[in-house]
């Protein structure tokens, strides 16, 4: 019998040609950590080394961002030209001395920047964000001019990080970022090449796939991060992700992963715990957009990851096996337990450590989340290991004097 973590040690093979090691990935976690000049720093270095020798196939880096305004976070890494090139060398070698991939995500936040970051952030048309509490200001529409230029920098950074030996790049398009927000009805009421049906809404995306092919190599994989849904009423559907998916083969993307929510509907952020369970039953209960990725399995060849939830080794392996996807992502256990891929990989561990980082506060619990787990990261940065006991409250607050302030 073929055990769990015989499943997860298999190696696979993306449409492009290349390869992964494993189907064990370390997924996109905003590390917040980039020098005075936003290029790779140090401590940012100090984390990806130790994290390419945790196990896992692929390393998912955080937000990559293609302008200065489109930051998610103040200390994102920001490519707007090549003068980082020396630095993404260190940063992709530093990962991938043990094997890993490092691979790249690139991101703008559009109208999820922060008014710490900028008092005049961009969307597809000048919709703001509901509930926020004012940490965002209203959006101003992009000009055609304007869309053009980023999904220029967004290919740009790709040829970057091909240049500098990256494993590989994702498209953010997740999560209510820029891109989303073109796919999105709610926030894309254009009338124009990008914008006025589902399918105009579908062509930054599919834009920025054409240019990062042409400024890279055949063999270089490209993928996707992709919201199953924004789980908000007239917002982007089950249905509009198939269409996009089925658009994305075609555009020979080589992965694609599921996700959902944003801002407003933040379903990718979970409980801001780390259940486990070891039961095989309980796979749907572990994986958030299980039953998601099993849908657009039936629509589409190209190979898919599923990240949120997942904590068994077990409940891993059934999601390969099941073809439901062909890779997992693991973001909150590894920031814990930093080499916990490769101790499901060897059998010495067949589950995530349990922990909660809540305060049982709902309002507070979404950012702490994010914010209690990062900080866990910025302790690796220094050198440290990950501290299960650290203070919640202290960690809430400074992250929240950031949002604002910057």
């Amino acid at each position: 019998m073929t055990t769990p973590h015989e499943i997860l040690a298999r190696p696979l093979t993306l449409p492009c040609g290349a390869s992964l090691p494993n189907r064990v990935a370390k997924a996109a976690m905003s590390e917040a950590l980039a020098d005075a000049g936003y290029g790779p720093s140090d401590r940012l270095l100090r984390v990806y080394e130790r994290w390419g020798r945790s196990g896992a196939g692929m390393l998912l880096t955080g937000n990559v961002i293609v302008d200065m305004d489109g930051r998610t976070e103040p200390a994102n890494v920001v490519l707007e030209d090549d003068r980082h090139l020396p630095a993404l060398r260190r940063w992709a070698d530093a990962a991938q001395g043990h094997g890993a991939r490092l691979w790249m995500q690139i991101s703008h936040a559009g109208r999820q920047a922060g008014r710490g970051i900028t008092r005049t952030p961009v969307a597809p048309s000048a919709v703001g964000l509901r509930g926020m509490g004012g940490l965002f200001a209203k959006p101003r529409a992009l000009g055609a001019d304007e869309v053009e230029r980023l999904v220029d920098r967004f290919a740009q950074a790709a040829g970057l990080a091909h240049a500098a030996g990256f494993g590989g790049v994702q498209i953010h398009a997740a999560h209510g970022y820029l891109v989303s927000q073109f796919l999105s009805p709610l926030v894309n009421h254009r009338d124009d090449a990008w914008g006025g049906d589902a399918t105009r809404r579908m062509a930054m995306l599919l834009a920025i796939v054409r240019g990062m092919r042409a400024a890279t190599a055949a063999d270089f994989p490209i993928a996707v991060k992709l919201n199953s849904a924004d789980f908000q009423r007239g917002g982007f559907a089950p249905e509009d992700a198939l269409e996009v998916v089925r658009a994305l083969e075609v555009a020979g993307v080589d992965l694609i992963e599921v996700s959902g929510g944003n801002y407003e509907s933040p379903a990718m952020v979970g409980r801001g715990e780390i259940a486990a369970t070891a039961r095989a039953s309980t796979v749907a209960r572990e994986a958030y957009f299980l039953e998601y990725a099993q849908q657009l399995r039936e629509h589409t060849a190209v190979p898919l990851m599923l990240t949120g939830g997942l904590r068994t080794a077990a409940a891993m392996a059934h999601v390969v096996e099941s073809g439901a996807a062909a890779v997992v992502g693991l973001g909150r256990p590894m920031t814990l337990q930093p080499d916990l891929p490769a101790r499901l990989l060897d059998g010495s561990v067949d589950q995530a450590a349990a922990f909660s980082s809540r305060l049982g506060i709902r309002k507070f619990d979404d950012a702490l989340a994010v914010l209690w787990f990062q900080a866990q990261i910025h302790r690796m940065a220094d050198g440290l290991d990950p501290d299960p006991t650290l203070g919640k409250w202290g960690v809430l607050g400074r992250g929240l004097v950031a949002a604002v302030w910057g």
